[in-house]
């Protein structure tokens, strides 16, 4: 038998077994059923979307025993990456509850827009989002505390609503993909077995263009506004938190001394500024961990999904339809970024796309021999840009509650998800082979 006999027989009997794929294929029934019956992609309950789907992979494949599956689920949760997402999760959450009651996304916010003049309005609230998103690691949070203050501006410089709401859409979506602390960069991070900081390096080159062209567009769009901005009070010790750990998170060290110590700033500039009582303390604290409930749970559930279906060869199937359409290292890369933009759109939850398509992204980068650090950084990419456009996402949603208009007036307005599309593919395009040598010497490197 010669080489591409072999080679034929391999991939034959690595073709895995689609059916395992019915779990996922129920709960985007449920998910997306629901939210098209109910007109609201979020009455059902996320979590319970997914319990199904994990009833439904337990009744699959009858030769294998009750208690095996229950061996299988508990291995895949207990993954040393799923077990640190859980405890990084609960961590961020523990920081984001802290730091919003010591007043710190207020105080961020209006000492941005008082050093910014009005023309320059809404390309401040894009800068302020990316700079907020990035600190608290979360573009919901950092929705919720600018939305209201677009609002304002938009009342005050006569700016389009839609415009000023787009702005802060687009920025926190940069800070969410960038930053050290959320819940995607962690989801990706640990899923493909790289380091925080080696993945900001990565995305930062990717983004920073569509960030920069980002911002030029708001500018051209409002340089004419003149009118002044009535803005709230803000104390510089609030903002510290956020500078205390977004320079920890760049400077490598670990996320949880980063966080922990953020925690205790937050407490402690929110005690002496008067802005959280003592008693406050572990109930804002409390309360934040608690608002992380709800994606641990999901990533448990994912995680004992995923084990289930891995098991009965559904990964492998995943991987035989991609590696028979893929016919090299570009195509491997496009095909990762359109796995987890297509289970964004059908999740309506970036970090949910990342854990899902986590592990499949991972074999296919060992197979087509593709950076962990530029697969971690699509990953993270490519679920922020179907995220930061789908009109019933939590991001948009929001957004457009805030001002009592309909997501699809802010869409045509939200320039950064598409321009950071746009630079991605310019990047897997065109900086490949650079890469390639670039890991190598290193790889050299650290062996002598």
């Amino acid at each position: 038998m010669d080489s591409t006999e072999i080679k034929a027989q391999i991939e034959q009997e690595n073709k895995g077994n689609a059916k395992a794929l019915l779990p996922i294929a129920v709960f985007l029934l449920f998910f997306l059923g629901s939210g098209v019956i109910a007109k609201d992609f979020y009455a059902m309950p996320t979590i319970v979307a997914f319990l199904i789907a994990l009833a439904v992979a337990f009744c699959q494949n009858p030769r294998l025993k009750f208690n095996d599956k229950i061996k299988v689920c508990t291995k895949g949760i207990g993954d040393e990456n799923v077990v640190m997402m859980c405890f990084i999760f609960l961590t961020a959450g523990a920081f984001s509850g802290a730091v919003t009651a010591a007043g710190g996304a207020d105080s961020t916010v209006y000492l941005g827009l008082s050093l910014i003049p009005s023309q320059f309005a809404v390309v401040g609230l894009f800068l302020i989002g990316c700079f907020i998103s990035l600190s608290m690691g979360t573009s919901v949070g950092t929705i919720v505390a600018l939305a209201p203050i677009a609002v304002g501006v938009s009342n005050a410089t006569g700016f389009v609503m839609p415009l000023c709401l787009s702005a802060v859409v687009s920025g926190a979506m940069f800070g969410d993909n960038l930053s050290m602390i959320s819940d995607t960069t962690i989801a990706a991070v640990r899923t493909q077995g790289c380091e925080m900081s080696d993945k900001f390096k990565m995305n930062f080159k990717i983004v920073l263009p569509a960030a920069i062209v980002t911002a030029l567009i708001y500018y051209i769009m409002t340089m004419h506004g003149s009118s002044e901005l009535e803005l709230g009070e803000y104390n510089i010790w609030q903002v510290f938190p956020y500078l205390l750990v977004l320079i920890g998170a760049l400077a490598g060290i670990n996320v949880f001394v980063v966080l922990i110590f953020g925690t205790i700033a937050s407490v402690v500039a929110g005690v002496a500024t008067g802005a959280m009582a003592t008693n406050e303390i572990f109930t804002s604290i409390g309360t934040g961990v608690m608002s992380m409930y709800d994606i641990t749970a999901i990533t448990i559930t994912v995680a004992a999904i995923g084990a289930l279906v891995k098991e009965y060869g559904g990964i492998d199937a995943v991987l035989h339809f991609i590696h028979k359409n893929t016919k090299s290292k570009k195509g491997a890369q496009l095909s990762i970024a359109a796995l987890v933009a297509g289970v964004d759109l059908s999740t309506a939850n970036n970090t949910i796309a990342i854990v899902l398509a986590g592990p499949i992204a991972k074999e296919i980068s060992l197979e087509y021999d593709i950076d962990p650090r530029r697969t971690a950084s699509l990953l993270d990419i490519f679920a922020s840009v179907a995220q930061g456009l789908i009109p019933y996402g939590a991001q948009m949603l929001y957004a457009a509650a805030a001002a009592g208009i309909t997501t699809y007036a802010i869409i045509p307005y939200t320039f950064y998800p598409i321009l950071m599309a746009v630079s991605a593919i310019v990047f897997i395009f065109g900086f490949s082979q650079k890469e390639t040598k670039q890991r190598k010497t290193e790889d050299e490197a650290t062996e002598s």
